[in-house]
């Protein structure tokens, strides 16, 4: 998982995903305000429309409530009743035929009212006058009503619903007699139509009702729709409520004038019609919006991208080789000029890195012609100690072979023409085989073995490789040991690479381990041995090899000894000329 991470962890990708991220969150957030705010507006329009819904319902309850008032003043100030219920009361009650005459006159007032089915006329000590039967008021109504309308002066009393006939309403009133300073002449009780304000809750449509309930002031239901129970929703103070899994928006308007409350519910679901639409349409412009981002994030991060994906390409292609210019051209002021700046320092690297090959090439030459300028003298110094004590010591049938091996040394060795500086395996071997011939005329207790095998005879190494850590191995290994000595010359094919392991050894004295580690020092360093001439062939053997192969993967000289036990000198050669692994951890 996190390879995959790292592998699509691009610039492109991290562009994309934060103008993703960065639009995507713009376009929820504005979506969901945008929501939001409109679907406030909705409610808080559709709680004002309901409003004034309820206020016109209730300025048409008050309407009808007035005319049922004014109706009532009109038969309780009309002459025959005031004349009648201002009689002596001393007289006897009203006859028959008043009575008769009087409901006439009544009738003739109801013709113009569709609220009042009838009405009932009492006199001041409660007993009836019309209709024509003897209820006494107080086995009609309560006597708390009775002292409500005396209470109110001849104002109009609510009475609600009628005990006898429970679907009618009752009212009643005072009748004040005008020619007796408006002293209580009767009481005029009105039946209401049990349809008289049905229309306010009559609206129903469709799948969910419009309920309206029309309250007194003593919360009793004058009339509703609502078939529930009412109770619970005239005392619910929360504007939305629940009813049977529906969502209803509860107006309550009250009426100052008659004291009632008019309580409206309309379905949520009925007042949000328009907010389904605009769920879609915000949910499809989110769509559209982040397909939309989607499409511009992917070319932009791509025009971004590009020309830098385009510029890291050519450093990739470069590798070692000299860098190569990017001649892309963008229409981005800062990436051109990154691109600019590129080929510029490109260019500088590459005149840079010619400049410094061809002065390490020339170095690499004069340290060269300087260390065969130092090998040369000291071989020819040892060769000519040799030569000195062969004359001494062999017979003179002897010297011929002497002198002529010393001038194929000697022609190996002082030719220093640069395409002569290579030379075979086979030609080095044969070099030191003459060396050693020399050697021995001056140190006969040594003899030795080589081992190469014929298809690594003709492998190019740099003249003069070997030899030296042979002369070394003479000089130091066996030059102060009395008993014979053996020195090796090998050379076999690496087991763990493309090289070639050479390796000189012999069995001479050795050397402790503080000798070694300041012998690998030197050797390594380069640093005062050259200059007190001590251990020059080694010192030259590890420069040569630095200078030959620099950007091989070899092995370069090791020395491994113990005290009278000998010396083993091992160093890499490449077998191909290319970048190989080279050998580790060799055991002589």
């Amino acid at each position: 998982m996190k390879t995959i991470l790292n592998r699509h962890n691009t610039l492109r990708n991290q562009i994309l995903i934060v103008y993703l991220f960065a639009m995507v969150t713009v376009l929820f957030v504005v979506g969901a305000m945008t929501y939001v705010i409109v679907l406030d507006l909705i409610t808080d329009k559709a709680e004002k429309q309901m409003q004034q819904t309820a206020i016109e319902a209730t300025g048409r309850m008050e309407s009808l409530y007035q005319q049922i008032n004014l109706f009532t003043i009109q038969v309780a100030t009309n002459s025959k009743i005031q004349q009648m219920l201002s009689s002596n009361p001393m007289k006897d009650a009203p006859s028959f035929n008043e009575r008769q005459s009087l409901m006439d006159e009544i009738n003739k007032f109801q013709i113009y009212s569709n609220g009042i089915t009838s009405l009932e006329l009492y006199s001041k000590d409660l007993s009836k006058v019309i209709p024509l039967d003897d209820v006494n008021l107080k086995n009609r109504l309560a006597m708390e009503w009775i002292k409500l309308a005396e209470e109110e002066k001849g104002g109009l009393v609510w009475v609600g619903k009628d005990l006898n006939y429970p679907n009618h309403f009752l009212t009643i009133r005072r009748v004040s007699l005008i020619d007796h300073s408006y002293s209580t002449g009767g009481y005029l009780v009105a039946h209401i139509n049990p349809s008289y304000f049905q229309p306010l809750g009559s609206n129903q449509d469709s799948e969910h009702h419009d309920y309206m309930i029309l309250l007194d002031k003593d919360h009793v239901p004058i009339t509703t729709n609502f078939p529930g129970e009412i109770q619970k929703i005239v005392n619910e103070t929360q504007s939305i409520i629940t009813i049977n899994e529906t969502d209803y928006m509860v107006v309550k308007q009250h009426s100052n004038k008659t004291g009632w409350t008019l309580v409206i519910l309309t379905p949520v679901k009925k007042l949000m019609e328009g907010v389904s639409v605009l769920r879609t349409a915000t949910f499809l412009t989110g769509i559209f919006g982040f397909l939309l981002f989607i499409i511009l994030s992917y070319f932009l991060s791509t025009i971004i991208t590009r020309p830098i994906f385009k510029l890291t390409q050519a450093m990739k292609d470069s590798g070692k080789k000299e860098l190569r210019l990017n001649r892309g051209v963008s229409s981005t002021i800062e990436i051109n000029e990154l691109n600019r700046t590129y080929n510029q320092m490109a260019e500088e690297i590459n005149h840079l890195i010619q400049v410094v090959y061809e002065k390490e090439l020339i170095r690499s030459k004069t340290e060269l012609k300087a260390l065969q300028s130092q090998i040369n003298p000291h071989f020819l110094f040892n060769t000519l100690n040799a030569l000195y004590w062969s004359l001494v010591e062999k017979e003179e049938e002897q010297l011929a072979d002497l002198i002529i091996s010393m001038s194929d040394l000697f022609r190996y060795t002082i030719d220093h023409n640069m395409k002569d500086e290579w030379v075979t395996i086979k030609q080095e071997i044969n070099h030191i085989e003459k060396y050693m011939h020399i050697m021995k005329f001056r140190l006969d207790r040594f003899s030795w073995t080589i081992h190469v095998p014929e298809e690594y005879e003709l492998v190019q190494i740099p003249k003069l490789l070997i030899q030296p850590l042979v002369e070394n191995a003479i000089v130091h290994g066996i030059g102060n040991k009395s008993e014979e000595t053996m020195i090796t010359i090998s050379i076999t094919r690496s087991f763990t690479s493309n090289n070639l392991v050479c390796k000189v050894i012999d069995d001479g004295q050795g050397m402790d381990e503080i000798t070694l580690n300041r012998v690998s020092n030197l050797m390594e360093s380069g640093s005062g041995s050259v200059s007190k001439g001590k251990g020059i062939a080694l010192a030259n053997v590890y420069k040569r090899l630095q200078l030959y192969y620099p950007n091989e993967d070899i092995e370069l000289l090791q020395i491994e000894s113990e005290v009278n036990k000998g010396t083993c000198f091992t160093f890499e050669i490449p077998l191909t000329g290319g970048i190989v692994h080279a050998k580790d951890n060799f055991n002589c």
